[in-house]
């Protein structure tokens, strides 16, 4: 990649990536040189293939040769020659957040229903899992009978709230602004809100966050976005002090434009919000 002088700005866009072939991604554009460092996680455009070409490629880097083909299938039983141990769910959750990786978010939710017992572990114990977790600290109901996993159909949170793979790439997954605050404030009064809110990218400073258009330091915010959709949520510190949960999310065919929306939205809270009126 050629080098160009100037800020770093959009350096995603600069880069003008191609990631459809399956043998390598393709770059047409230049990387300031003011960008430094960054990393870019992305989606394989060939998963089915995946597994297969990284064993192939880790096993020629250690100047080995490989004559057979990759099989998908169940583990073995047997004892595995070896294991490798994950790194504290601390530090788990702070990768997921601060940098928004979804494939660790779905294997952290799948982990759900290896905690609970279930092997393998599904996404259908996973759900049912969140779900009861969810009961005992915000009061959801019970499912309607009859329904899927985790969809609340027939009550209220049928509306709130709707899981599906545990990560933020799906169509399906849904929850509204207030049961979100709710949860936030509830995790406010956990024993783990340190650990959580260190989690989150801070505006102005890391993460996801890093060239966000706020006061920095006094925000940590974990970002969402899809096609049509933008998000905010987490924790902010305003100037007199008070620490206020936000919530932001906008839905829209021209969601891409809500960005300085949701930045002004941050910028409001820091300021402190006058007291409302009573009334509706």
């Amino acid at each position: 990649m050629p080098l160009q002088k100037g800020p770093c700005g959009d350096w995603r866009r600069n880069l003008q990536a191609d990631f459809s072939a399956a043998e390598g991604a393709r770059f047409g554009g230049a990387y300031a040189a003011a960008c430094g460092e960054l990393s870019w996680p992305v989606a394989d455009p060939d998963p089915a293939s995946y597994n297969a070409r990284l064993l192939l490629q880790m096993w020629q880097d250690l100047g080995g040769r490989l004559g057979g083909r990759v099989r998908t299938g169940p583990a073995p039983t047997t004892v595995p020659s070896f294991e490798m141990r994950s790194a504290p769910l601390s530090e788990v959750v702070r990768d997921i957040n601060k940098f928004s990786n979804n494939v660790m978010a779905q294997q952290l939710f799948l982990t759900l229903a290896l905690h609970d017992g279930t092997m393998p572990a599904t996404p259908e114990a996973a759900r049912l899992s969140l779900r009861r977790w969810l009961e005992q600290r915000i009061g959801l109901p019970e499912a309607a009978s009859g329904t899927e996993p985790g969809s609340w159909a027939g009550t209220d949170a049928a509306e709130s709230l709707a899981i599906d793979n545990g990560s933020g790439l799906s169509r399906q997954t849904r929850v509204t602004a207030a049961l979100l605050a709710r949860l936030l404030q509830q995790v406010w009064d956990s024993p783990t809100m340190p650990e959580l809110m260190a989690s989150l990218p801070i505006a102005g400073i890391d993460g996801t966050l890093r060239r966000a258009r706020v006061s920095g330091g006094r925000a940590h915010l974990k970002t969402g976005s899809l096609r049509d959709v933008q998000g905010l949520a987490g924790y902010v510190l305003s100037h007199s002090g008070r620490r206020y949960v936000l919530v932001g999310i906008v839905q829209h065919p021209r969601a891409g434009a809500a960005r300085p929306a949701l930045d002004a939205l941050v910028q409001w809270v820091l300021r402190d919000t006058p007291q409302r009126a009573s009334g509706p």
